[in-house]
């Protein structure tokens, strides 16, 4: 890394494994420097405050659509890519890429799906689901746990909350997977099309589920979406494929990253989890804790959506993008009491870990139930547990995620 004091440029190859392994010293390095750095390879200023990030969240001069306000010509981006043209189509209408009114409509009509009462009537099926995963290896006294038990969990409730078919899950992760790499730094041609045939594959799979719940409609998700209205206003096929797509996309990829993160911090901390599970109250803030220690995602973008002058006399033009750090944010000492320290229960307790604004994560309910269900099940089922070896981290900067969790017991 490279720090430019005068210019306040940074730089810092996203895909050093030293980097992504341990992101944290480096933002401590850079937050000496300033709190707000222009990183060079990504050509765009970002934010590593809490209070900046927080505020900017929440900022209406800034958008995750830019296209609503301005064409590409106007701001010199480059036509569409042919190849992505699939993945292009289900992004059309992504939730995590509108601004209102657009935003607005979309929300409201699957947001009641996703609120805490509703999400709460799933915790006896999540406590089940973790009893089931963690009984095919207990007997075996060593485990990955990031396929065996991170990954399943989250993707097999959000399937079931959709009422896509169960033994589709592997196919789920495989065309997230694929997807998500869209949104990591360096995406070569290769994963375009990987991410593309995955776009078209998964609108097939949902064109075909949207037509049989036309026409027998159950208890799912889907079925409530399909029927819902405001205002005589329903959602298109075009926008129920959209939708299903980020709600099965984000609905189980950052719990799979968290769940892996938190059982390293409660292991490399030597933390007693019968004291940070020993009640209700104990298990949500150790899990927020979590959140906040190391997050599933270290960065979000924005476009100003106009020119913008921000503190410091920094000048965003419009079209431009910013970058939000959440993870830095989250260890934030003019926010936070020992921000390296896992402190469950900490009276400055909060975190940009699911964002903030009309962007926060609709989701955050139902990743707050399945960690807060299944990780005090993993420890209590597995007396003894302990890492087997290093934890090591995806290369997939900005999400934040371990590639393996070999543990033993």
């Amino acid at each position: 890394m490279k720090i430019d004091r005068h210019a306040k440029t940074v730089d810092l190859d996203p895909r050093d494994p030293a980097f992504f392994n341990d992101p944290y010293p480096v933002y401590e390095e850079i937050r000496t420097v300033s709190p707000t750095f222009f990183w060079n390879e990504y050509g765009m200023w970002c934010f590593t405050g809490f209070a900046d990030v927080s505020r900017l969240l929440r900022d209406k001069r800034f958008g995750r659509q830019i296209l609503h306000v301005a064409t590409r010509e106007e701001l010199g981006l480059a036509p569409p890519k042919p190849h992505l043209s699939d993945f292009d189509a289900v992004e059309a209408h992504s939730l995590l890429e509108l601004e209102p009114p657009a935003h607005t409509r979309l929300r409201t009509l699957v947001n009641r799906a996703f609120v805490s009462r509703q999400v709460e009537k799933l915790r006896p099926e999540i406590a089940a689901l973790t009893h089931a995963t963690i009984d095919r290896f207990a007997a075996d006294g060593e485990v990955e746990l990031i396929k065996a038990f991170a990954e399943p969990i989250p993707v097999s409730v959000i399937a079931r909350m959709l009422g896509v078919p169960q033994e589709r899950c592997d196919d789920l992760l495989d065309w997230s997977h694929a997807m998500v790499r869209m949104y990591m730094f360096e995406t070569d041609e290769a994963a375009e099309h990987a991410a593309n045939q995955a776009a078209l594959d998964f609108a097939d799979c949902l064109t075909e589920l949207i037509a049989e719940r036309r026409r027998h409609p159950t208890d799912d998700l889907l079925s409530h979406m399909i029927t819902s209205e405001r205002g005589g206003d329903r959602l298109s096929d075009a926008e129920l494929i959209s939708t299903s797509v980020l709600l099965l996309n984000a609905g189980h990829e950052a719990t799979v990253h968290q769940t892996g993160n938190a059982v390293k911090a409660i292991l490399e901390n030597g933390l007693d989890h019968q004291d940070l599970f020993k009640d209700d109250g104990s298990t949500a803030a150790a899990i927020e804790e979590s959140l906040r220690y190391d997050a599933p995602l270290h960065m979000f973008t924005r476009y100003a959506l106009e020119d913008v002058v921000l503190d410091g006399g920094i000048e965003i033009t419009k079209g431009q993008e910013i970058g939000l750090t959440l993870g830095a944010a989250n260890r934030d000492p003019r926010q936070f009491a020992e921000p390296a320290s896992f402190v469950a229960g900490r009276p400055d307790q909060a975190n940009v870990t699911f964002g903030a604004g009309i962007h926060f994560c609709i989701g955050a309910p139902l990743a707050r139930l399945e960690l807060q269900v299944s990780l005090p099940i993993l420890f209590e089922r597995l007396p003894g547990l302990r890492l087997a070896d290093t934890p090591r981290y995806r290369d997939a900067y900005h999400f934040h995620g371990l590639e393996r969790l070999d543990l033993a017991w």
